[in-house]
């Protein structure tokens, strides 16, 4: 599902709770901080979904549906992997340190979890599996709101008519 794709959960966690780091505002760290946080909810939530799918798979089961590469390096554990099946790499978040950079992207990845959510739905046809990605849908469009917020509340603290100027996590340093 998502777990480890480049628009996955712990991609997403991680990049926020990196991000957190480097903002220079307390607001914005705080709204990194939560938001880190509740996708590391979401990935148990993916997690859980994958394990109830996949634990009572037969041999056969796994063979006929294309797991069986897969099941070869993992069994039936859970690893982070793309959809392509690709493992979770670092290369899949960015931290640049640069407040509108990061929360730039940030508002990207959410677009793009949201697509991947859609994705998913069009794919889904068991109501267990459908309900949670509703709700974790949901969760990305709200994480976009709270972002483009928070990307205000970063642009109101510089100078409004030339805040791509300086990065204020560097260059206004005592």
């Amino acid at each position: 599902m998502k777990t480890g794709g480049p628009d996955g959960e712990l991609a997403a966690s991680l990049r926020y709770l990196s991000q957190r780091y480097t903002m220079p505002y307390k607001e914005a760290k705080g709204v990194l901080t939560d938001i880190g946080t509740e996708e590391l909810a979401h990935m148990e939530i993916i997690s859980a979904i994958i394990y109830q799918l996949t634990k009572d798979l037969t041999i056969e089961e796994i063979k006929s549906s294309g797991f069986d590469t897969y099941f070869v390096d993992h069994t039936l554990a859970l690893y982070p992997v793309a959809a392509s099946g690709t493992p979770f790499t670092a290369t899949y978040f960015q931290s640049k340190g640069d407040p509108i950079t990061d929360l730039m992207e940030d508002l990207a990845a959410e677009q793009k979890a949201r697509t991947t959510y859609d994705n998913i739905l069009r794919l889904a046809d068991d109501p267990d599996v459908k309900d949670p990605i509703k709700f974790l849908r949901e969760r990305e469009i709200v994480h976009f709101q709270r972002f483009g917020e928070t990307l205000g509340v970063v642009q109101e603290n510089l100078d409004s008519k030339n805040y791509y100027a300086f990065n204020p996590a560097f260059d206004n340093r005592q």
